[in-house]
């Protein structure tokens, strides 16, 4: 009504004294963001004896920029006749904030005097492009020529600190904020601690948060977020909770944080309070971010059909919303559904793809995996390096070297340094040097470690388990100690890997001390995997006594694993006495399982003790147990020839059994002799296929034919 009223004025009479009715009209047009109006008020201004004076064409540029008419802005300043330090920040300040940097600084640089206005709408045009460090350049240039720093100059950069993680620059942002009048301010505060946060620096966030006098909702936050995303993120829902008793209401920022801790922690009863104190809101309903960050937490919370509910009912859904619901199925092993939903995607990005390729490797699918990053290449979207995690991972599922080494060239072609940094792709190498160990060359394995550029406590725990699962003990040990000098501190992966190393070269005191020194040098303190390690290690070299002694003081309760390692070593060693006592409680553990009765069994064999070979046999059948067939396969030309126990399916069985007796006769007359002792050829004599060789043999047939 009061802009009407102006015009109505403005129409009538041209004869003002001053320009100020004009000034306050263009501010009404700015309120409105109406660059048409403003254009009305200029025409009028035109006619009237202001249209050269410097205070109201000061007034069009800065109004014009505010309005988003860049174009009209410049127009009107190139064609003052006169200008002053207010013309040249107006166009500073439109370009600034409309984008045009590049031709901010041009002007910057030919402004004949400048202000900390001037600066300052550098430093924050700069950073608001996220050009982090120009604006940090501009702000470092402003203070070295002694113009007062204010808290926009401060905001804008620290701002650039966060964006670049720059936490050197921050912590030097934050003495002169000290030193200056807005240490107390609660504005700064809330910078402070976002910048401490995205620069992953949690104690100084915190610190900063507490020696706040006061504080605002974008203090609680900055710190909520802050614990959120670097941890511990159950802290994030005690700061919340903490918020709540201060009186400080939470927004749809608040909620989405705190809904994103509790996906991380699968705090489900928690989250669900969050979501009904949602639905309770008008404004918070339908929010798109807070709805996508539900779903994301129901959908990790392996709770899929609530994340579904929610799905279903957002107004408005992105590629984010759907990416959490194919990630969360792919979660759930319905990797069909998963597939379903990708495909009806009318947008997809690389974290959509990433996702499915996930999901496939995760449900063990690794050949649909790589058949994805296949078609991903082809409707050329840009692969990650979580991509090339996922699909490693995959080529060391099926331990297929080939399609690791085409998956490693094109890590090559992406540029992966192996390096950490805001997108670290250290992890890539460590995913290519557990795939080529998986895949049994360990020599391109060590040749990937020692090119990496950066190496974290992964790299070392993957190269020393490599080595020690391919039988390479010393190298293993060797590896340990260079991992010791470097000053990288050894977990509980580390030393699964060196115990293991020990337990295949037989290294028993070597084994021991390993084991003895976890929790006196190192801190850490030895878990089920690290026991079993040891039983495995006294096993082998037949000190069963001493591995059955380690077992009943362990502080935790055996597991049917271990102690079915001490009962293979009770067969190797040929020790029935002990062999009987370790079935009994693996009988106790698992009354189904075939594998105790088995090896009771063949041990009974081999001492020649048919009378008790028949009596387990009689106890399986009697408890209903049923020994799994053993199965193998072999990979030729691209196609996997699988075998089972007797199997007579394969197209070409007449030509492999013709092949295998002639290899069953070749090997009688170069003196083979098969085991007497064995159970199975005991229990089928009669039948020569039978024998828990056999599916090998048949491999070996399809090999060679």
């Amino acid at each position: 009504m009061a802009k009407h009223e102006l015009f109505k004025q403005i129409v009538g009479d041209l004869s003002f004294s001053d320009s100020s009715l004009f000034a306050k009209l263009l501010d009404s047009c700015v309120q409105s963001k109406s660059f048409l109006d403003v254009r009305r008020v200029h025409a009028r201004i035109t006619k009237t004896t202001f249209a050269s004076e410097i205070f109201i064409n000061n007034r069009l540029v800065d109004s014009y920029g505010k309005c988003g008419s860049l174009e009209d802005a410049r127009r009107v300043f190139d064609r003052m006749p006169e200008r002053n330090i207010f013309s040249w920040n107006s166009i500073l300040t439109a370009l600034s904030k409309l984008g045009f940097v590049g031709e901010a600084a041009r002007i910057f640089g030919l402004m004949p005097e400048r202000d900390q206005c001037s600066w300052n709408s550098m430093v924050s045009g700069f950073a608001q492009q996220d050009r982090f460090q120009e604006a940090l350049d501009y702000f470092v240039r402003m203070h070295e020529e002694n113009f007062v720093l204010n808290e926009y100059s401060f905001g804008s950069g620290l701002s650039a600190c966060a964006g670049l993680k720059d936490l050197k620059m921050g912590k030097q942002i934050h003495s002169l904020i000290l030193k200056s009048l807005y240490f107390s301010n609660v504005y700064m505060g809330s910078a402070l601690v976002d910048m401490y946060a995205k620069c992953g620096s949690v104690a100084f966030a915190r610190r900063v948060f507490d020696e706040m006098n006061e504080r605002n909702r974008v203090s609680w936050n900055s710190l909520i977020t802050c614990y959120e995303q670097n941890g511990p993120v159950g802290e994030a829902l005690v700061v919340f909770t903490r918020m709540m008793d201060s009186g400080i209401e939470p927004d749809e920022v608040t909620l989405a944080s705190v809904v994103s801790a509790c996906a991380s922690l699968s705090a489900i009863m928690e989250g669900r309070q969050i979501h009904a104190r949602v639905v309770k809101c008008d404004k918070l309903r339908d929010d798109l971010i807070l709805s996508n960050a539900l779903v994301d937490m129901y959908a990790k919370c392996s709770k899929i059909s609530e994340a579904r509910h929610v799905f279903d009912r957002m107004p408005v859904r992105n590629v984010v919303s759907e990416t959490s619901m194919v990630s969360g199925y792919a979660k759930a092993s319905s990797v069909k559904v998963a597939r379903l939903m990708f495909t009806k995607m009318m947008e997809r990005n690389v974290v959509s793809w990433n996702a499915l390729i996930a999901g496939y490797t995760q449900n063990g699918e690794n050949e649909e995996a790589l058949g994805l990053f296949l078609l991903l290449k082809r409707e050329s979207v840009w692969p990650t390096h979580y991509t090339f995690g996922n699909l490693l991972n995959a080529c060391a599922n099926l331990a297929n070297l080939q399609l690791g080494q085409q998956a490693h060239v094109h890590v090559l072609k992406h540029g992966f340094q192996f390096q950490s940094g805001e997108e670290s792709d250290i992890f890539v190498g460590n995913s290519l040097i557990d795939m080529y160990m998986k895949c049994g060359s360990v020599e391109d394995g060590c040749q990937v470690f020692k090119t990496m550029v950066e190496r974290d406590w992964v790299s070392w725990n993957v190269m020393i388990l490599g080595y020690a699962q391919n039988g390479y003990a010393a190298e293993a040990l060797e590896l340990f100690n260079k991992m010791s000098a470097s000053g990288e501190k050894p977990d509980h992966v580390t030393m699964i890997g060196v115990l293991c190393a020990c337990s295949h070269a037989g290294l028993v005191e070597e084994g021991r001390q390993y084991f003895t020194s976890m929790k006196r040098d190192h801190a850490l303190v030895p878990m089920k995997d690290h026991y079993t390690c040891m039983v495995d290690l006294l096993g082998r070299a037949g000190c069963v006594d001493e591995a059955k002694n380690l077992i009943e003081t362990m502080p935790m309760g055996p597991d049917a694993v271990i102690w079915g390692s001490l009962l293979g070593a009770c067969k190797v060693h040929r020790n029935i006495t002990m062999g009987k006592y370790v079935a009994e409680k693996l009988l106790e553990i698992d009354p189904s399982n075939s594998g105790p009765y088995v090896l009771l069994s063949n041990m009974y064999a081999e001492i020649g003790r048919w009378g008790d070979v028949v009596k387990v046999r009689k106890l399986m059948r009697k408890q209903g147990v049923i020994k799994e067939p053993g199965c193998s396969w072999i990979e030729i030309q691209g196609y996997v020839n699988v075998f089972m126990v007797k199997d007579k399916r394969h197209p070409q069985r007449k030509e492999i059994y013709s092949l295998l007796k002639a290899l069953t006769k070749h090997m009688k007359h170069a003196g083979y002799i098969p085991d007497a002792d064995d159970n199975e050829a005991y229990e089928e004599q009669n039948e020569p296929e039978s024998t828990p060789c056999h599916q090998m043999y048949l491999q070996a047939a399809t090999a060679v034919g």
